[in-house]
């Protein structure tokens, strides 16, 4: 019961943050900024669409045929096109309950190809962690790439916090600021330590152990190349997606990889933050658009050109593997039928 409404409340919170972001960057906007807003969108080249949906299927197939290498060293093969449709149809229901995903597609494999689900928990624990790794790899790859725009930012934001009103750097603030860090440091230590038998730490303490055991387990897998190919592959897609979606704009069009990298972090950041990513990820694709001397129009723009996309794209191709998958699935449920009756 517990579990429930914490569940539950957990889905209201996320929808609720995600909705209040929404109202906010919509709040902002004047009736002239409407204007360019909607010039922006409606002259974008919507030709583009078909290669960028193209590149994010290969990342959805590139993830099933990974998802696929994990489940071998338990056993189970499942054919590709359930695992595809699987994966799809997850991310669908990702844009309902967050992580609810992750339940339905082991439980469509478990119903399809006869899979345990609790064989499969590890598998996604294992997609999970790696996909962190990626995630964190990717940050890196963007502040390497852009060390002075990102510095930059990162400078007058910090040049804000230490200097005084009339301009001056102020040491005491640096000490306080380092002092504040090594409190909350020490005191999250402490809590970790003297409060470890509350269900809320051990919660925490499991999921970066389930993190790590994730990330070790790989170890087990047989096409071990193959499962770094993909990975990698994945993130390639994601890249390239946003890259050609650069070109979609006439204002966004000569900017490159390293945009297409600051995008795909704080984008991810979104997605994460919010239930599909609904408000968190236009709010801030636009956010990284204007560090590149983007308007904040044509960056709000920008950023739910690039969410809507995405969102349709779920919607459609989720719709369509629900209802592929028990056609397709029809004469193996029929052959395994008559089987039964023969035996």
């Amino acid at each position: 019961m517990k579990k429930n409404i914490l569940s539950i409340f957990q889905y209201l919170l996320f929808l609720g943050i995600g909705i209040f972001l929404v109202w906010w960057s919509v709040s902002k906007i004047e009736k002239d900024d409407w204007v360019e807003i909607r010039a922006a969108i409606q002259n974008a080249d919507y030709w583009l669409v078909a290669p960028v949906v193209i590149i994010l299927l290969i990342s959805h197939y590139s993830r099933a045929l990974r998802w696929k290498i994990l489940m071998q060293p338990l056993g189970y093969k499942p054919s590709i096109i359930n695992t595809f449709l699987a994966v799809l149809v997850g991310y669908l229901a990702n844009l309902a309950i967050p992580r609810l995903g992750e339940v339905l597609k082991c439980s469509i494999l478990a119903r399809y190809e006869k899979v345990p689900v609790d064989k499969l928990v590890g598998t996604i624990v294992a997609e999970r962690a790696f996909d962190l790794v990626c995630l964190i790899i990717v940050f890196a790859i963007t502040i390497l790439l852009q060390i002075d725009i990102i510095g930059s930012f990162a400078g007058d934001m910090l040049g804000n916090l230490l200097k005084s009103k009339t301009g001056s750097f102020t040491p005491w603030r640096i000490v306080i600021g380092l002092a504040i860090l090594i409190m909350l440091f020490l005191l999250v230590r402490f809590i970790f330590r003297r409060y470890a038998h509350v269900a809320f730490i051990i919660k925490i303490k499991s999921l970066f152990k389930g993190i790590w055991q994730g990330i070790v387990s790989v170890k087990d897998v047989k096409q071990k190349g193959w499962f770094f190919f993909h990975t990698a592959l994945i993130w390639v897609c994601y890249l390239y997606s946003i890259r050609i979606g650069f070109l979609a704009m006439q204002q966004t069009e000569p900017y490159g990889v390293k945009e297409a990298f600051s995008v795909l972090s704080m984008g991810s950041v979104g997605m994460i933050a919010t239930q599909g990513g609904i408000g968190a990820y236009p709010v801030l694709v636009q956010e990284t658009m204007m560090l590149y001397g983007i308007s904040e129009n044509i960056g709000k723009a920008f950023g739910w050109l690039l969410w809507l996309l995405q969102f349709f794209m779920v919607l459609v191709f989720g719709f369509i593997s629900l209802g592929l998958l028990p056609v397709l699935n029809r004469k193996k449920n029929t052959h395994e039928k008559s089987g039964l009756h023969t035996t």
